[in-house]
């Protein structure tokens, strides 16, 4: 007789052993139907799993989070028997789940084009239709090698090669299609009827470009049909917002092949990123920080001594002069602890907060580079905090809230809150990773602010808070950070004189807000689809004449809203006013002020709202004020 716990805590008893889908049909034929995984003892199983002995368990369905992911790994399965029934000799290496989907990594003697995706669609479709058990099994790990080099599927033998002994070889049998796996996995290819396939990229084996480059099939799958559909029309939305193409057809900045990674920010667009750099400098002012500029060269011994060479050598960009080795740096936070050992601190000093917008460089792979989103070189509104190990939970506090401030005066209200713990590689002792992470946590339990433990992702020097945004079209993204780091400060030297005239390390807290200023902007880009708030626009009123004989009128009105602060444009042009609007539109600029004759004689403007809402006529005094009152408020409605 064994005992199975449900989550409810009531128990159901059996026999003998049974498999977790046997216990969902007991408990209802509706939810052995719908049953996906299931969850014993905390652990994520397939439902054949058998269970001997007394165990909790949770039965997965569509409404579970879990769901999803199950889903799209095993779709990726899919797309890999599909793949090999199609075109046999392509050989399948690593396919997991990502966000929004799933991908599969295949070395074939040919490129796949769009009509091979087509094709590959196609059969996914009909094996989903079969409704293929998908059946997992173990094997010895030399049975497991012998398996897959006598299938061709060498890339697979060496996956299993790299398996530290001991780990249990699970292999997963869907038809005549077998794959190596972890798993867990649906139990037949009818659960995944709701999928696309989206792209093929060029992916080196294992990351490392000194490897084959394979073909990697981006697909995305989900539960719904509704779900899918939903997904695609973001998609199209998404790339009409595609800040590449509006940062073009805006005149903000361009790229070019002879910087690769690297941004040509034009007038327009260095206008925009001036206003983000006020406000934040603002952010600075108003919050204890003293703002600071670091060298963007430092002799290779420093980034030794703080540990960044061990972990980022391949990413660092170097040069040598006179005999003597040095880099480019790829972060800020080693050149602030030099500021802070400039001079003896006391505690009384502390906390002691420097900001910077400090420009980086990280040798970043070609294929990834994208646009204003991953560059090789780049600006962060980064901040340090040197502080006692008292103050980290009100410094770590006061921080979130002001995270919310910031996001909420760019217009964002939707804030996700993750605590990255410690990774397996990392620096320092436990007792102080406990403190670290206790103390992240605290702040924002004290906040009463939810939030998700991502296990193992934290920096190698301390844990973090990650602060995980949503735009307009419900794409996270993950900008801001508190990083607690009991380490690097004492490899680099950093003490202060304690109360009772010791010597002691400060803590450091790394912190950014918006992160990487071109990823940020690249990302308002999209939120807004380029028609930025009045606050933020490059350009926020454009002051356009009908006839020739108002042109020294509009030289009047730029006059008094430059002076006023404001960014204005004249378009003194000899052509139509309608076709001077229809252009001006285009360029998405809050306000456009026509003036004629009659508004000439009156001291008056007639006001277009961007989007082609006619606001009337108004004093150009009461306009100046109006405009003035949105860029001080930052109204971004």
């Amino acid at each position: 007789m064994l005992s199975v716990t449900l989550p409810d805590g009531s128990k159901r008893d059996f026999e003998a052993p049974l498999s977790a889908a046997d216990v969902a049909k007991s408990i209802s034929t509706s939810l052995g139907k719908a049953a996906i995984a299931a969850r014993l003892d905390g652990k994520l199983v397939d439902l054949s799993t058998v269970i001997d002995h007394d165990a909790t368990l949770a039965i997965i369905t569509e409404k579970d989070p879990e769901a999803l992911e199950i889903v799209r790994h095993s779709t990726a399965h899919l797309m890999a028997q599909a793949v090999k029934e199609l075109y046999p000799e392509a050989q399948v290496t690593i396919g997991p789940a990502i966000e929004n989907g799933f991908y599969y990594d295949f070395s074939y003697t040919r490129p796949f084009t769009p009509e091979d995706l087509v094709a590959i669609e196609k059969r996914m479709d009909e094996l989903a239709a079969k409704n293929i058990p998908i059946v997992r099994k173990e094997m010895k790990r030399e049975d497991a090698i012998a398996f897959f080099l006598s299938e061709g599927e060498k890339y697979k033998a060496e996956l299993i090669e790299a398996i530290p002994e001991g780990e249990t070889i699970s292999l997963y049998e869907q038809g005549d299609f077998i794959d190596l796996c972890r798993g867990p996995h649906v139990p037949s290819t009818g659960k995944l009827k709701v999928h696309k396939l989206m792209k093929v990229a060029g992916a080196y084996w294992r990351g490392d470009s000194k490897n084959e480059m394979l073909q990697r099939i981006y697909g995305t799958a989900w539960l719904k049909k509704d779900d899918l559909k939903a997904y695609l029309t973001m998609l199209e939305e998404a790339e009409k917002r595609d800040h590449r193409r509006l940062g073009k057809e805006l005149d903000l900045f361009h790229l070019q092949d002879e910087a690769p990674g690297m941004i040509f920010w034009h007038a327009k667009g260095w206008a925009l990123w001036q206003q983000v750099e006020k406000y934040m400098r603002t952010i600075y002012q108003d919050n204890g920080y003293d703002e600071v500029k670091a060298p963007q060269v430092l002799d290779r011994s420093l980034w030794e001594r703080s540990g960044h060479w061990a972990k980022y050598r391949e990413n660092m960009f170097t040069t040598e002069s006179e005999n003597r080795y040095y880099a480019l740096k790829p972060m800020n936070c080693p050149g602030h602890i030099q500021i802070f050992n400039s001079a003896l601190r006391s505690y009384r000093d502390l906390p002691m907060r420097l900001g910077e917008f400090g420009q980086c460089h990280r040798n970043e792979p070609s294929g990834s580079l994208h646009g204003l989103m991953r560059v090789r070189g780049f600006t962060q509104d980064d901040g340090h905090i040197f502080c006692t190990e008292d103050q980290i939970l009100s410094e770590c506090e006061a921080y979130s809230k002001l995270v919310r401030e910031v996001y909420h005066t760019f217009g964002f209200e939707n804030i996700a809150y993750k605590v990255a713990t410690r990774p397996a590689m990392r620096i320092g002792e436990d007792s102080a990773w406990d403190k670290a992470e206790a103390a992240l946590m605290k702040s924002l339990d004290d906040l009463g602010l939810e939030y998700e433990i991502l296990p193992g992702e934290g920096a190698f020097y301390g844990p973090k808070i990650e602060y995980h945004l949503k735009d307009c079209l419900g794409r996270s993204w993950q900008c801001g950070t508190i990083q607690v780091d009991f380490q690097m400060p004492g490899r680099l030297g950093a003490e202060y004189v304690a109360e009772d005239n010791s010597r002691k390390v400060p803590v450091m807290l790394h912190r950014a807000i918006i992160g990487s200023m071109e990823r940020w902007i690249g990302m308002l880009i999209e939120h807004y689809a380029g028609a930025m708030p009045v606050w933020l626009s490059p350009i926020q009123v454009a002051v356009a004449n009908i006839t020739e004989h108002q042109a020294d009128y509009v030289d009047e009105i730029a006059a008094k809203m430059k002076a006023a602060g404001l960014r204005v444009q004249k378009d003194v042009r000899n052509e139509k006013i309608n076709y001077k609007i229809r252009e001006l539109s285009l360029q998405k600029i809050p306000y456009i002020a026509v003036v004629g004759e009659k508004e000439r004689e009156a001291g008056t403007v007639a006001i277009r709202a961007r989007g082609g809402k006619d606001l009337g006529v108004m004093k150009l005094e009461d306009f100046i004020a109006r405009v003035v009152e949105e860029n001080d408020k930052k109204v971004n409605g």
